[in-house]
Order: structure tokens, then C-alpha cells, then sequence
């Protein structure tokens, strides 16, 4: 039981309950200090902090609109933005808080402002949860260390020591269990604010739980669960109490885990605390399989699933996709284990897709300032190539100026002479030596070409491997998909051969009853009739011969009881006196090996329902086979539950099967189901159907009727009552 995996979701909503009392206006000294600041904050944003601060969050989340509508100043647009974020961050709706949250980042324009650097502070934060969330840790580490730096440079200590506790929690979920501790207790020092001295309680259980020291744990829980107390913060009652009862189940305590964790479950509702909620279901799910009831743990495991869907929660849908494979193996359903484990191994790949789209970017992002680098270097060697011409240009002029005077003096005494020569070579070697050093530079220049050109052929070749990389897995996504289809299209077929092997078991038990009725009919009509007028016959004989006339009127008796055994016997059974029960089984048995679905048959009390009237159970039949027929034909379920119950004169059947279900309010009626709406209300009974997707389908059906007394006979079958009507004339 992978119990730990869920509990990375928890500690960020330790962050939630900082709330922004404790991160952005919460903390109204630092803002008081600074009233030239505050002369030029938008008293609409302001207000909307007090809204918030107050628990009025939906009204505040409705004025932030209007805000954001209107003409602002950009600070104003970026405080807006931060407390949408955080409002979308507390609900878990994760793509809205982080979209906010870099609108936020974008309007944050303000230059030379500590307030400004303050609000990067906490959208790094935030941006840290979002992703903690999501279960990408190294991501969320990255934004804490920013933040750190951030509220490091202006001396905001509070931020300073929320990024501390987010950046534990990071190397909590990373593994890094001492760092991890470190900077908790760092935390705890803190004295400033009570969440984070409550996160630091909570998360130190967590990793003393990890640890399985059970007693650290329970110390630090229990001083957590005081504090709670004490500021009265339900939210963190909450998270305490999900710790606590994971110290339960992981010392086998399994009955009082449930409980704690279904008295988070409350609190989390209540609150709205949507990923909470999703952890609470996940944790009572986990005690259900621990005391084995598997089909408590589905149920709870489902509503957990659907909201982990509906919020985009990735590791929270892997996790709650493990523990049905769980159950499914336990219950010996392997198809339905294989279906969760490559659900699972899907959003597996997808997290794993998210980094490497990630890491993609990344290198694309390096690559262009590698290509701008290239670029610079390329201007500054054409700058000193250009400098050295230059250099060059007015060497040769002044070579040319010397030669001149040189012309003009060679008259001059030998002294001069040799001086201007010694300056020609002096000049000559300057030239020499600029030549050397020209040479020198195109050489590095051709070397830093050749770097460059190997460097980018690298940064060109990587992303065309990840993109090879992503092809393959699509077309194995694709043939995947293929294999799927074919299995969606066998299941077609199956549904239309079971459709057909219905059709034949009716016409089949219809020919029976119709062949055995006739015969029956024929045996009385025929036989009975002759055998009753022969013995009226004999009744009128002369007396004389009494011993005759007895002997034939005995051998007339005992014909006439074999052909009313076998008239009787050949009557179809559902028409037969005192055998409903009997023919509704044999009915559900022929179904069962038909078409392979288990059908579990309950009926009580069993002697007054074969004494009902037989109109009523020739009704009870027609609607039960019609049920069957709905569930065979749609539902594609393995088991069928019937009850039949006679109770103060109702008869109540519950018929239920684990179907796929339908959603019964866009479900439209078809002309099954509208004549079973007919056949029950002509016998004045109600008819309730509750269906969902994939939990299967439950109808309750009630009829009021009187219970008979005797049995309706079969008209033309006592065969005695003719024959003494016939004597008594």
C-alpha cells in the first residue's frame, strides 16, 4: 500500500492556510512603515485584501474581476492577478492559479520598488506550490531557491522563512529527509507567524511517520493539533488529523484510522478544500482495502478519482489508478487490473512528457544565447581586425611622411642619416610584429569558428533526437490505440451473438409452453371427454350386472387420473398451481448458462408468493424478463441480484446488476423500458431507477396486491368435476 505517495499533496496546503494575511498584506506593520508606498497603493485592491482576509473570498473573487475590467495602474492589475491565483490555488484548480500568477509577474513593472520585489517574492511561491502539487519537485524547488534570493536581497524575513519551509518540503518529497529536518527546525525558530511553525509541526510528523518513528511523530502532531486549537484553524485540524490516522494504519490500527480520516473528510467538504477532499477519500479508500471491504474502498476510490479528474491532479490519479488495480486482483478481475495499470503507466508518461518538454525548451533557450554569444564574438574580432587596419594605415602613413623628410635631407650630415634609418626599422619591426599579431587573431578566430560550428551541429542535433524520441512513442501510442479498437469491436460483436442467443432461449421456452399447451388441451378435449361420456353410459346399464359395471367404472377412474397427471404435466410451469418460484428459477438458470452472467435469486417469504394470484405473477415474470433483457442487450454486466419480497401485502422487487450504467437524466426511454412503465402502473405499483456510469444499474419496483387464498384452476383440466356432474344427472 503505497501510503506515502499521497501525503506530497498534503503539505502544500499548509502553504493555503498562510492564507494572504501572512503573505501579502497580512503582515500591515511592514505596509504601515512604508505609508509613502501606501499613498500610492489602489484602495480597490486593498479592499479586496480585507475581503479575503475576512473569508468573503467569493465576493472578493467577483470584485477582482471588475478590476481587472476596469483602467488601473499595473500594480494594481498585479495584486489583482496574485489574489485570483491564490484563490484558484486553494480550490487545487492548478492551470487557473498559475495562469494568474504569471499575469501577476507580468504587471509587476514598478521600478526601484521593494513592494514590487516583495510580490515576485510570493508569485515564485506560489508558482512553487502549483507545481509541488502537480508532483514535479524539482520544479518546485527552483521557485522556492528564487524566492529565497528574492526576500533574502530586501530582508523580508517572513518570506524568507515561507520559501525555508517550501524548499523543506521540496527535499522532503525528493527524499532528502536531513535536509529536509534542517530547515523545519530552522523554520521553528520563527516565532512570528503561527502557520509556519504549524506547517513545520505537521511536516516533521510526516517525515518522523516516514521514518516509522511512530512516537517523534505523534509528539509533533500532537503540539500541531494544540496550536490548531488554540488559533482555531480548522484547515490545519485537518491535515493533522490525515497524519494521525496514517500513524494508525501504518501500526495495523485500521479501524481507528477510518474514523480520523472521515472527520478530515468532513472538514475538508465543508471547507471546500478540494485536493484535501481527494486525499481524505484516498486515505478511507486505503483503510477499506486494509479491513477488506473491497467494494467500499471502489465506491470512495471513484469520488476521489472523478475530482482528481476534474482538477487536473496527475499524481493523485496514478495513485487512486494503483489502489483499484489493487482491489481488482484481490477480487481475482484481472481484465479490469491491466485496464487500471496502463491508466496509471499513462499519466506515468505524461508527468515524464511534461519534464522533457520542459528540458526541451530549455536547451532551445541555450541554444539561441549560444548563437548570440557566437554573434558577439564574431563583432569584437571584426572590431580588433578593423582597429589593426587602422593601426596599420597610420603606420604607413608616417613611413610615408619619414620617407619624405628622409628625400628631402639627404644632404644632411651622416648622423641624421643613421638616426632616420635606425626609425625606418624601428617602424619596420612594429609592422612585423602587427602583422604577427593580425595572424595570430585570424588563426583564433578559424578555432573559434570550428568550436562554434561542432557546438551548434550538438544544440541543432538534441532536439532532433527528442523529437525521433517523441515520434516513436506516438506510434506506439497509435498501434496501442489500434489494439483497443479491435478489442472494442470483439466486444460488439459478443454483445450482437448474446442479443441472438436471447432471441433463441425465448423462442425456444415459447415453442415449449405453446407445444405442451396444445397437447394438453387436445389430452382433455379429446380423451377426458370420451372417458366421462363412456362412464355415463355405463352408469345406465342394466343392474343385473353391478360387478361388471363396478369393474369398468374403476378401470374409467384410474384412465381418467393418468390423463389428468399428464395434462397437468404437460402445462407449461408457469401456469402450473403453487410453481412460480420453481419456474422463475428454471427461467434464470436457462438465462445463466445462455449467456454466462451469475444470477442470485432471493425471494421471501416463499410459500405466500406461489399463492399469489397468478395474473399478478404472470406480470412479475413478463416485467423480470424484460429487465434481464435490457441488461443482457446493454449493460455488459457479469452479475445480476434479484429480490422478490411480499410484505404487508407490497411486493417490492430490487433488481440490481454491475453493469456499465447510463446517466439516467439524458438517458432517453425505449420502448422496453416505456412497457414496463405500463405494465406496473396498470397494476397501480411505482417504479424508481437510479443508474451511473460505471457502478451499474439498481431498479425498485412495488406492487400492491392481496394474497390468494386459492389458486385460480386452469379451465378444462378437473376432469372429475365433469364426470361427477355427469353421475349427479
Amino acid at each position: 500500500m503505497e501510503i506515502w505517495l499521497r501525503r506530497l499533496f498534503i503539505l502544500f496546503f499548509v502553504f493555503l492556510s498562510f492564507g494572504l494575511q501572512a503573505q501579502i498584506e497580512g503582515k500591515k506593520q511592514a505596509l504601515v512603515s512604508k505609508k509613502s508606498i501606501l499613498v500610492k497603493e489602489d484602495k480597490n485592491t486593498l479592499a479586496l485584501y480585507d475581503l479575503y482576509n475576512k473569508g468573503e473570498e467569493k465576493k472578493a473573487y467577483k470584485k477582482a474581476h471588475l478590476i481587472l475590467k476596469s483602467k488601473v495602474d499595473n500594480r494594481a492589475l498585479a495584486r489583482t492577478n496574485l489574489l485570483l491565483a491564490y484563490y484558484f490555488n486553494k480550490r487545487a484548480v492548478i492551470d487557473s492559479s498559475i495562469f494568474y500568477t504569471n499575469q501577476a509577474l507580468k504587471y509587476n513593472t514598478v521600478v526601484n520598488d521593494s513592494l514590487k520585489n516583495r510580490l515576485f517574492s510570493l508569485g515564485y511561491n506560489l508558482l512553487a506550490i502549483n507545481y509541488k502539487k502537480r508532483g514535479l519537485f524539482n520544479e518546485s524547488k527552483k521557485w522556492h531557491i528564487k524566492g529565497i534570493e528574492a526576500s533574502q536581497k530586501y530582508k523580508e524575513k517572513n518570506l524568507f522563512y515561507t520559501h525555508t519551509h517550501g524548499l523543506a518540503q521540496a527535499y522532503t518529497e525528493l527524499g532528502d529527509y536531513s535536509n529536509a529536518i534542517k530547515l523545519f527546525k530552522q523554520c521553528l525558530e520563527y516565532k512570528d507567524d503561527d502557520e509556519i511553525i504549524l506547517g513545520s509541526y505537521i511536516n516533521l510528523g510526516d517525515i518522523y511517520s516516514r521514518k516509522k518513528d511512530y512516537d517523534n511523530a505523534s509528539v509533533f502532531y500532537k503540539k500541531g493539533k494544540t496550536l490548531c486549537e488554540k488559533t482555531k484553524n480548522d484547515q490545519g485540524k485537518a491535515i493533522i488529523l490525515l497524519g494521525l490516522g496514517e500513524n494508525y494504519q501504518m501500526q495495523g490500527k485500521h479501524t481507528e484510522a477510518l474514523k480520523i480520516f472521515q472527520e478530515a473528510l468532513t472538514i475538508s467538504d465543508k471547507l471546500e478544500l478540494n485536493q484535501l477532499s481527494i486525499i481524505s477519500r484516498s486515505s478511507i479508500g486505503d483503510s477499506y482495502i486494509s479491513l477488506k471491504k473491497y467494494e467500499d474502498a471502489k465506491l470512495i476510490f471513484s469520488e476521489a478519482l472523478q475530482k482528481s479528474v476534474h482538477f487536473g491532479l496527475l499524481q493523485n490519479q496514478m495513485h487512486i489508478y494503483d489502489e483499484l488495480r489493487k482491489i481488482a486482483i484481490q477480487q481475482n478481475d484481472y481484465k479490469s487490473a491491466y485496464s487500471f495499470f496502463e491508466k496509471s503507466a499513462h499519466l506515468k508518461d505524461s508527468i515524464s512528457n511534461l519534464q522533457k518538454i520542459k528540458e526541451i525548451n530549455e536547451l532551445e533557450v541555450k541554444y539561441k544565447t549560444a548563437q548570440k554569444q557566437k554573434e558577439i564574438e564574431v563583432l569584437k574580432f571584426e572590431n580588433e581586425a578593423k582597429k589593426l587596419a587602422l593601426a596599420n594605415q597610420e603606420e604607413a602613413l608616417k613611413n610615408m611622411l619619414l620617407e619624405e623628410e628622409i628625400s628631402k635631407k639627404k644632404n644632411e650630415n651622416t648622423i641624421l642619416a643613421f638616426q632616420n634609418s635606425s626609425n625606418k626599422k624601428r617602424n619596420e619591426i612594429s609592422l612585423l610584429k602587427k602583422d604577427q599579431q593580425l595572424k595570430a587573431l585570424e588563426i583564433d578566430q578559424q578555432k573559434n569558428m570550428r568550436f562554434f560550428i561542432i557546438a551548434g551541429f550538438l544544440v541543432f542535433l538534441i532536439p532532433i533526437m527528442g523529437l525521433l524520441f517523441q515520434y516513436y512513442k506516438r506510434l506506439k501510442a497509435q498501434r496501442l490505440l489500434n489494439i483497443k479498437q479491435a478489442e472494442v469491436s470483439s466486444q460488439k460483436i459478443n454483445t450482437i451473438l448474446k442479443e441472438q442467443e436471447l432471441e433463441l432461449i425465448k423462442a425456444s421456452i415459447s415453442g415449449q409452453d405453446k407445444e405442451r399447451q396444445r397437447i394438453s388441451q387436445e389430452l382433455h378435449d379429446s380423451i377426458g371427454g370420451n372417458l366421462a361420456a363412456i362412464k355415463l353410459q355405463v352408469n345406465h346399464l342394466n343392474p343385473s350386472n353391478f360387478s361388471t359395471i363396478q369393474k369398468i367404472s374403476l378401470q374409467l377412474d384410474e384412465t381418467y387420473q393418468q390423463v389428468r397427471s399428464i395434462s397437468h404435466t404437460l402445462l407449461p410451469k408457469k401456469f402450473s398451481q403453487n410453481k412460480f418460484l420453481e419456474v422463475l428459477e428454471s427461467y434464470f438458470k436457462n438465462i445463466s448458462e445462455a449467456s454466462k452472467i451469475k444470477i442470485a435469486f432471493i425471494p421471501y417469504p416463499k410459500k405466500e408468493i406461489n399463492e399469489l394470484n397468478e395474473d399478478i405473477q404472470i406480470e412479475i415474470f413478463k416485467i423480470i424478463q424484460e429487465l434481464l433483457t435490457n441488461t443482457i442487450k446493454h449493460a455488459k454486466a457479469s452479475e445480476v441480484e434479484i429480490q422478490l419480497n411480499f410484505i404487508e401485502n407490497i411486493i417490492n422487487l430490487l433488481f440490481e446488476d454491475n453493469g456499465i450504467g447510463f446517466d439516467t437524466e439524458k438517458q432517453s426511454k425505449g420502448i422496453g423500458f416505456i412497457n414496463l412503465e405500463s405494465r406496473i402502473k396498470k397494476l397501480n405499483g411505482s417504479f424508481i431507477i437510479d443508474s451511473k456510469l460505471k457502478r451499474g444499474t439498481i431498479a425498485n419496483i412495488e406492487i400492491p396486491a392481496e394474497p390468494s387464498k386459492t389458486k385460480k384452476k386452469i379451465k378444462g383440466i378437473d376432469l372429475k368435476n365433469q364426470l361427477d356432474e355427469l353421475k349427479s344427472n
